[in-house]
């Protein structure tokens, strides 16, 4: 069973894809829960190794309503974080890894349990985003917060 407002999250996930009906089909099908989706179209990912997205991940729920959505890796071993799409042409920051154009996601099922990757914070149907800029500023925070030992 999905939670509740993941259609909303679905129908914004899969306006990404080409064809976002037989995408959206296909998916609800899946017995594994998960699609690969391209990136650069709605949105970027910038990925970062787990140790370091957790902590960033903590500051962004201190400092904003709500961040965009993101992704953990299997094992929690790195973290996705969804950004507005053209962010990865312009990061500069070491250690991060972009998804953009001409690259693609797996996605995880809104609301439905996977055996690796899955939702740290899941998609809304608005389609919100985390600012690059504050993404930044929380990857700061957390490395300093890593290299002091405090995280």
């Amino acid at each position: 069973m999905s939670a509740p407002g993941a259609n909303n999250a679905v129908d914004w996930l899969v306006s990404a894809a080409a064809d976002p009906g037989a995408c959206r089909w296909e998916w609800e099908r899946n017995p594994l829960g998960v699609t690969l989706l391209p990136a650069g179209r709605l949105w970027d990912v910038l990925i970062v190794d787990g140790t370091l997205g957790a902590p960033a991940l903590a500051v962004l729920r201190r400092v904003l309503a709500r961040p965009g959505p993101v992704l953990a890796g299997s094992g929690d071993c790195r973290t996705g974080f969804f950004v507005p799409a053209g962010t990865t042409g312009r990061w500069l920051g070491t250690g991060v890894r972009g998804a953009g154009r001409g690259t693609w996601i797996a996605v995880p099922y809104p609301g439905r349990a996977t055996g690796g990757v899955r939702w740290l914070v899941p998609p809304d149907a608005a389609g919100t985003l985390t600012d690059p800029c504050v993404l930044e500023l929380a990857l700061h925070e957390a490395a300093a917060s890593l290299a002091a030992g405090r995280a």
